[in-house]
């Protein structure tokens, strides 16, 4: 699957919406974002329960925007296909839970998804090195997964750097993600690391003008990418 979207992304979650009102929720921000993040939580994975597949498949009917579906949950080779054929068009998960995530990454992938692996704060990059070659996103996590709000950890965001300099060295193609705590005080750190895909929650659904918010994170990633650049 190509992927059409510009080279620095920002990525409003909905786990920060209003779940009653969701489709009108997420209009308030898609003229200014190319996808939106979906984090799935099962109470197993976690300690904490979000939304499934019907949430899934609402919001396919609702958009027809890029779904970047994060599943914090125990099960993905049960649960990752059923998100692809309900309109999702990117799955993440935490390889740790599979016995096999390689063989999990190329089925998803056979499927015609985009697929991701995360790593949270306390991992590190060697824990999923043997996947980076076959996957399009890395998420890098910068709070603890299963509740929004949380402060961003700074340390953890290191990480992107190190898969940076592990991309170039192996002339791999994945997308680098990180999730957590991103607001205009946080990005430019994320930037600096090499981080191309922003999820961002409270941010920008926290905000009274949604469009607003994400159009400033987004100048703030370009501004701070163009900077590094022109310093090189």
């Amino acid at each position: 699957m190509a992927e059409t979207l510009p080279s620095v992304r920002i990525a409003p979650s909905i786990l920060s919406a209003d779940f009653a009102r969701l489709a009108d929720e997420v209009a308030t921000v898609l003229p200014a974002v190319p996808m939106l993040h979906v984090d799935v939580m099962d109470g197993h994975y976690v300690p904490n329960i979000t939304i499934g597949p019907p949430v899934v498949k609402s919001l396919r009917a609702a958009t027809d925007t890029l779904l970047d579906c994060h599943l914090m949950i125990a099960d993905p080779r049960t649960y990752a296909p059923q998100f692809l054929e309900l309109g999702a068009e990117s799955v993440t998960f935490h390889p740790e839970v599979d016995d096999d995530p390689l063989s999990l990454v190329h089925e998803l992938r056979e499927r015609g998804g985009l697929v991701g692996v995360a790593i949270k704060p306390d991992h590190p990059l060697a824990m999923v090195e043997e996947l980076l070659p076959h996957i399009d996103m890395l998420l890098v996590m910068t709070v603890e997964p299963g509740f929004g709000g949380q402060s961003f950890i700074a340390e953890a965001v290191t990480k992107a750097a190190e898969a940076v300099v592990w991309r170039d060295q192996h002339a791999a193609g994945f997308r680098i993600q990180v999730d957590g705590g991103i607001s205009r005080d946080t990005i430019a750190q994320a930037v600096r690391a090499g981080a191309d895909t922003f999820v961002a929650g409270s941010a920008i659904f926290g905000q009274t003008d949604r469009v607003a918010a994400a159009r400033e994170l987004e100048a703030i990633a370009l501004q701070v990418r163009a900077d590094g650049e022109a310093a090189t």
